[in-house]
């Protein structure tokens, strides 16, 4: 793909954004006492809108108390929010005609079959509806024993579904493994690699990468692991997993970039001279599907609802809570501490990484969520 520079021009000036600088200010202020207290060793926001861009950095790049400051351009290891990134190249091959919704996986993978898993579809992949497992049962022994990719897909063929396809919504990084398998398969390119050439490069989302191969590593702030993983070779912070390009959670960004990726999304597809998708795919992809999937129970629907690879603000509300975006708002968090959102209803995108995983999914996020979209 061609590098163009995206228009996403930087300001400091909240107006710019949409913002009043009062809410600006309670921002920052906020954010600054989750690192007065400890909360987090470190945290970066970035807020886009109408192709200006506004971010910030607090706390610290490492765990030492004399370290460097984090800036606003950190690259962070954003774990799950590397679903839909992933789910992005899955959608790019549908609109290529190359894969179909409604193809078997099995068909692709051959491998991937018994116990049912002949039935689990693209469709089902992309939506958490397959009733694979999250993870495998063997999830932690392969990350203690190095072991690499090919190994997790394989394990991933034989494991035990827990329901039949399309009967319910149960997340699966699994799922999202085998959609990179599958972009691996069709055109002969890594995922890492596809990722780079579609979307990266094009959106000129230059710091940003499926594993750490093409960024530099002492940009990457200290994600704290609990106590009992510290002097661990396997976990967040070591060379085998930033190495591992997991495509369930394995990608390096900054707030900028993901910025960038999800004012792509609220734009159809475009940014500047650059087109990633075609219109129809984003719109689809940020379409309710799981509400209208007939072999799902209604009490499932009224908990969550999913479009392909991207977690909507209905009917349950994910994101906000008193004075949350509107029920369009497509979005996803990370175990890492982090979560970003976009609402085609005012335009607004939201970003916020930070380096402490019991942060994920926490009333914390859910508060800077209201002062935004409020």
């Amino acid at each position: 793909g061609m590098s163009v520079i995206t228009p996403l021009t930087p300001t400091d000036a909240p107006e710019d954004i949409g913002l009043s600088s009062e809410v600006c200010e309670e921002v920052i202020h906020y954010m600054q006492s989750w690192i007065d207290t400890d909360r987090t060793p470190a945290a970066a926001i970035g807020l886009a809108r109408q192709g200006w861009v506004l971010t910030r950095g607090f706390g610290m790049m490492t765990l030492e108390p004399d370290g460097a400051a984090l800036p606003a351009d950190a690259i962070f290891l954003v774990a799950s929010v590397t679903k839909p990134v992933t789910c992005a190249a899955a959608a790019l091959l549908l609109e290529r005609g190359l894969i179909q919704l409604e193809s078997p996986v099995h068909a692709i993978v051959p491998e991937f079959k018994g116990q049912g898993k002949e039935a689990i579809t693209v469709h089902h992949l992309l939506t958490h509806t397959s009733g694979l497992p999250d993870m495998i049962p063997e999830n932690m022994e392969y990350r203690k024993e190095f072991r690499p990719l090919d190994d997790f897909i394989k394990r991933i063929c034989t494991v035990d579904l827990l329901f039949a396809p399309g009967t319910g919504i149960s997340y699966q990084s699994t799922g999202i493994a085998m959609l990179g398998e599958i972009v691996k398969r069709i055109t002969g390119t890594p995922l890492p690699e596809f990722l780079r050439e579609e979307f990266f490069l094009p959106l000129g989302m230059n710091d940003t990468s499926l594993g750490n191969r093409h960024i530099d590593d002492s940009r990457i702030p200290t994600i704290r692991v609990p106590e009992n993983q510290i002097d661990a070779e396997w976990h967040w912070n070591r060379a085998y997993w930033r190495g591992l390009g997991a495509p369930w959670g394995g990608m390096f960004t900054t707030v900028k970039d993901m910025n960038i990726f999800l004012q792509t999304f609220l734009n159809g597809g475009a940014y500047g001279d650059t087109r990633i998708l075609t219109s129809e795919t984003v719109t689809d992809m940020i379409a309710d599907h799981t509400d209208s999937m007939p072999g799902i129970p209604d009490k499932a629907k009224k908990e969550q609802a999913w479009g392909l690879g991207w977690r909507l603000n209905r009917p349950a509300m994910v994101y906000g809570s008193t004075c949350p975006p509107t029920s369009r708002t497509f979005g996803h968090g990370g175990a890492t501490g982090t979560m970003n959102w976009a609402d085609p209803g005012t335009g607004l995108s939201c970003v916020l990484f930070t380096t402490q995983p019991e942060m994920h999914g926490s009333d914390e996020f859910q508060r800077i969520t209201d002062m935004v979209a409020g």
